[in-house]
């Protein structure tokens, strides 16, 4: 009997453990959507929004090296807001011959700021815990 009832508590701490490490999810927008929404109020300051869409490569920057490697460089959207992307090169390869006026295609995680705002989290979860981004140029998928 004690077995049994060792057995279930272990079967019942599984199946709670594997609901409560399911991918978390956030809201997704386009970034045209996601530019109405904010830009006509940008003191909101919003942060953690996931956003999809396109841009023009205005400047590359060099990366950044302090803590995790980033890959950095703006993007122009249609809209005109220029946004800041911070690629992590540590996590994901780097975006190779990019340069300025290349497009760029783009799934992360906006981060509110006075100059714009910036894109992170453009690559795949290394914990599995939230949806990963991506960075596509020139037909490539970097993730």
């Amino acid at each position: 009997m004690k077995k049994l009832l060792l057995l279930l508590a272990l079967v019942a701490l599984t199946w709670y453990g594997a609901r409560n490490t399911q991918v978390t999810e956030k809201p997704v927008v386009s970034a045209s959507a996601f530019v109405a929404q904010v830009s006509p109020s940008f003191g909101n300051q919003d942060n953690g929004t996931q956003i999809s869409g396109s841009g023009e490569v205005i400047r590359i920057l060099s990366d950044d090296t302090n803590g995790s490697q980033h890959q950095r460089f703006t993007l122009q959207l249609t809209s005109g807001q220029m946004i800041l992307v911070a690629h992590n090169i540590d996590i994901a390869p780097r975006v190779s011959d990019l340069r300025s006026g290349d497009r760029v295609a783009f799934h992360g995680e906006y981060v509110w700021n006075e100059q714009g705002g910036l894109i992170h989290w453009t690559h795949k979860d290394p914990d599995g815990q939230q949806r990963g981004g991506w960075l596509e140029h020139n037909g490539v998928r970097y993730e």
